[in-house]
């Protein structure tokens, strides 16, 4: 019988993989994406403490991927000890990592569900195989985000002749999932179909996610795309050069609040007083449904070290960090913002587009 993940993996066809299970291996790699764009290392993680390394300090990094990632460390824990003592253990080390992403939490405790109630004796065995279908899931999913965002794309009023300006923040593509990202997917789709967009990539300070992979990717892939400082933003849309906002998303909550990477917000505002539509690409598990507004959301806190040093490669080819402001200097670093409901013109979710919090809620058949 065909692999049902090699099948899957196949349907995004990118010269690269973030997240990858030898066929039968009890083991996984990822892409370690502290290297990117200067260099591809792929890096194995073949326990449960190498999975919550790689997570916390953000070898991966992107919600769906990272709960890919917790799913597969809590089968290999399960390998080595599948008691009901071990799988909490190692299910409370793994959702420790990442505070502000629901998926994590959300594959963890789809994986200990499916075998809570199994005879240890086949435990890890069901243990892999719901990570497998976490990630199967995660690639469809995308894909129709991008076939659902794709039309959208179809339908947007441009702002001057030429390509689809089309702006996104941080990374939200294929690096950030199991496959053909969030916001990404539509764009790449849409390159494929032959529509002609551009896209805007803002560097997203101040670990660089988008001039370090969104950029890196959109290279890989081949469309069309422009680097600019972040607080261009306002600017650009100003000058009528954005016909549409793209970006993903961390968490959101019941009432249609969007937690994202930092400067999120900035941009949705921006895009309201200049008349740009802003779309949030998400799939379903990014929905907290616990949730009631965003501002239950936690917001993680990184090394203000991150705001101080910038890493970088020289003309020689030597990569290195440097600090970039006067020694001493204390900086703040959230990770995250949260933008309302009512900045955001949309919501593309693998079962269409939800237009507020009312039909988000009917798409997926909740109570309002």
């Amino acid at each position: 019988m065909a692999d049902p993940l090699r099948l899957n993996l196949d349907l995004d066809p990118a010269p690269y993989r973030a997240l990858h299970r030898p066929t039968g291996a009890r083991f996984v790699e990822v892409l370690d994406q502290r290297a990117l764009p200067h260099a591809q290392i792929m890096v194995k993680l073949a326990d449960a403490d190498t999975a919550a390394l790689a997570i916390g300090s953000m070898w991966v990094r992107g919600a769906p991927l990272i709960g890919a990632v917790g799913a597969y460390g809590l089968a290999m824990a399960l390998d080595l000890d599948p008691s009901d003592a071990a799988l909490a253990s190692a299910h409370a080390a793994l959702d420790a990592t990442r505070p502000t992403a629901v998926n994590l939490r959300w594959a963890l405790d789809r994986v200990r569900r499916a075998v809570a109630s199994l005879p240890a004796s086949e435990r890890a065995d069901a243990a892999w195989r719901e990570a497998d279908a976490i990630v199967v899931e995660d690639i469809e999913i995308n894909h129709s985000i991008g076939q659902h965002g794709l039309q959208l794309l179809r339908e947007i009023p441009r702002r001057r002749s030429g390509p689809i300006n089309v702006m996104t923040h941080c990374n939200a593509g294929a690096l950030a999932t199991c496959g053909w990202g969030t916001a990404t997917a539509p764009l790449f789709l849409a390159h494929a179909d032959g529509l002609p967009i551009h896209v805007f990539v803002s560097e997203t300070r101040p670990r660089l996610q988008g001039a370090n992979l969104t950029v890196w990717e959109m290279n890989q892939r081949g469309v069309p795309h422009t680097l600019f400082v972040d607080s261009a933003s306002g600017l650009l849309m100003r000058r009528g050069d954005i016909d549409v906002v793209i970006v993903g998303t961390d968490r959101v909550a019941c009432n249609g609040d969007v937690c994202n990477k930092i400067g999120t917000y900035d941009k949705a505002l921006a895009a309201r007083d200049n008349d740009v539509p802003f779309y949030v690409a998400l799939p379903s598990p990014t929905i907290d449904w616990s949730l009631a507004s965003g501002d239950g959301i936690p917001i993680e806190s990184r090394s203000a070290d991150e705001v101080l040093t910038a890493v970088g490669r020289d003309e020689n080819g030597n990569t290195g960090k440097v600090a970039i402001a006067p020694a001493g200097t204390r900086a703040v670093n959230y990770a995250f913002d949260v933008t309302p409901a009512r900045l955001v013109s949309g919501l593309i979710t693998e079962r269409g587009v939800a237009r507020d919090a009312q039909s988000l809620s009917a798409l997926f058949a909740r109570a309002a």
